[in-house]
């Protein structure tokens, strides 16, 4: 949809409304402009059945290298800076670049080291940690949920989870921030360059782990994606390094998001808190719900491989397609008029798409329903009558939006 006089709705993430609440202006642009030419280049879709339709349209591709960037300013920015650095960059092989059959290879050998028996197993461990944070946190009476349970949980987690030697936590932690900017739609030269930088970096601390971990071999998933194979078909050391970058930069960022978010707005919707209190076997559907409603990832993208006409719009091919799952999980059409309210025992809350959908749906997604239904559950049985202080201080991302701190009265 073109910008004019007499259409001027479009997609403004960097309005300042937009970064403390973007729910009502992606309610405008799925009901308004559901199929939109954005101004930043890619186009974007608003409603449930067209995000459903393109997650899992098996013809779409997530790989750049499909992707007519010709006259993408933010590929120019990254090239001009990758050779005025000298920095090395190769494209990512983790499994959300890359389109089958290697996407199908990659998550054939990564799924045998990530069962379900795998991660349930994990629950006691995350359990440990919850009520460590839990029990400090009460100590003190207030507590910053984000920094002492949302932030460092499922970084420790996915840190034992890996077996991962002692390491500077605080400066993965920063290559990780770095990281996770350039999945917005929008990004500046300074958060390029930061980029770039942090990915090298990492890079090469996690080509030293699996050095290390090939001679400190345990009952750990790193010494598993270094065992698992079929039929003589091994991950290489470039393939392993970028499926556990992906588990530090996706994996930690949505569960903080979603632990974070979700007791937030479980704190502004009190009666919805005390159901989960008083009831924990509605547990899993809350998860789902909650997913639902804060979305931990705004958006997710595919390339359009051949022109693609979605409601009357023709899509170049080429072109990037962003399907707001925000928006599409508060879509009325698919879960009714109660789709903008908080309810944890919602029928068919776990039909949100923000784990995605098709072939691309989320590995992890079972390790961090674990993780929110164990600090989640944990939390409101904890502090049912937990009070906000001040006001939450966001992220500032786009895509994966957060809080940065929330001050609790416990």
């Amino acid at each position: 949809m073109a910008v004019t006089d007499e259409n001027p709705v479009f997609y403004n993430p960097l309005d300042p409304s937009y970064m403390l609440d973007p729910v009502p202006h992606l309610r405008q642009m799925r009901e308004e402009a559901p199929v939109h030419h954005t101004l930043a280049g890619p186009w974007a879709v608003f409603r449930y059945a067209d995000s459903f339709r393109i997650l899992r349209d098996a013809s779409l591709s997530v790989d750049e290298a499909n992707a007519d960037i010709r006259d993408s300013e933010r590929a120019a920015l990254f090239d001009a800076h990758i050779e005025a650095t000298g920095i090395e960059f190769r494209p990512s092989t983790s499994m959300l670049n890359v389109d089958p059959p290697d996407h199908t290879r990659l998550r054939r050998l990564v799924s045998k080291a990530f069962t379900p028996k795998t991660i349930e197993n994990l629950r006691p461990q995350v359990q440990r940690l919850v009520d460590a944070a839990l029990d400090s946190m009460a100590a003190k009476g207030t507590a910053d949920l984000v920094g002492e349970l949302a932030f460092p949980l499922p970084f420790d987690v996915i840190s034992e989870m890996l077996g991962m030697p002692d390491s500077d936590s605080d400066q993965i932690r920063d290559w990780s921030s770095a990281l996770v900017k350039t999945l917005d739609p929008v990004v500046i030269e300074e958060e390029i360059k930061a980029a770039l930088t942090a990915g090298q970096a990492m890079e090469t601390h996690l080509a030293e782990v699996i050095l290390w971990k090939r001679d400190n071999r345990g009952h750990d998933l790193l010494t598993a994606l270094l065992d698992a194979h079929e039929g003589g078909d091994r991950l290489s050391p470039e393939e392993l390094a970028d499926q556990v970058s992906l588990l530090f930069v996706a994996g930690h960022e949505t569960t903080v998001n979603l632990i974070g978010n979700g007791i937030y707005e479980l704190i502004r919707n009190p009666e919805q808190l005390q159901l989960l209190a008083d009831d924990p076997t509605i547990e899993a559907n809350a998860i789902d719900e909650l997913l639902r409603y804060v979305a931990p990832v705004q958006f997710s993208r595919r390339i359009a491989t051949a022109d693609l006409e979605i409601d009357g719009h023709l899509i170049p091919s080429g072109s990037f397609v962003l399907t707001c799952l925000a928006t599409s999980n508060r879509d009325p059409a698919q879960f009714g008029d109660s789709a903008d309210a908080l309810d944890l025992t919602r029928e068919g809350a776990g039909q949100h798409l923000s784990f995605g959908s098709g072939a691309h749906y989320c590995l992890g997604a079972s390790l961090t329903k674990l993780e929110a239904q164990v600090a989640i559950g944990s939390f409101v049985r904890r502090f049912p009558d937990a009070k906000v202080v001040g006001e939450p201080v966001w992220n500032g991302r786009i895509n994966l939006r957060g809080l940065d701190k929330l001050m609790l009265e416990l």
